[in-house]
């Protein structure tokens, strides 16, 4: 059995935030959805779950909601098939009111062996699709 990721991540506008995703090339999944979330799904085994901020505090118990544009509680990295799948997502990002930018760290890496980007959606969470040369 695979297992399954589900990326949890707080939005201010749902329904925007759902069109974000849908550009980036994720599906909604309307049985995972309603009007406190979206499930958004880029294959059977990756998921990133849209949750309004009430929603997503029901999940954290007596921690605070932080704001992601202004500090960073987790990076959530996906394996593509390819270096362009890769740029197409990031170049999608900015097109639809998001950003991307390529870290220090991936900045050493030659992109015939590795590519990634930090792409940032409407809120501020941080997709991380990546794209790696196998031996």
């Amino acid at each position: 059995m695979s297992t399954m990721v589900f990326a949890n991540f707080p939005v201010q506008d749902l329904a925007k935030a759902t069109e974000f995703y849908t550009k980036l090339g994720f599906t909604k999944n309307e049985e995972f959805s309603d009007e406190r979330a979206s499930g958004m799904v880029w294959d059977a085994n990756f998921w990133v779950m849209l949750l309004t901020h009430d929603f997503y505090k029901e999940f954290i118990g007596e921690r605070e909601l932080i704001d992601p544009h202004k500090m960073s509680g987790v990076l959530v990295a996906f394996s593509l098939e390819s270096a362009d799948a890769v740029r197409k997502i990031a170049k999608a990002a900015e097109e639809n009111g998001g950003s991307y930018y390529k870290s220090k760290p991936n900045q050493a890496i030659p992109e015939e062996t590795m590519l990634g980007y930090e792409v940032v959606d409407l809120d501020g969470n941080i997709l991380e699709p990546t794209w790696m040369a196998m031996p």
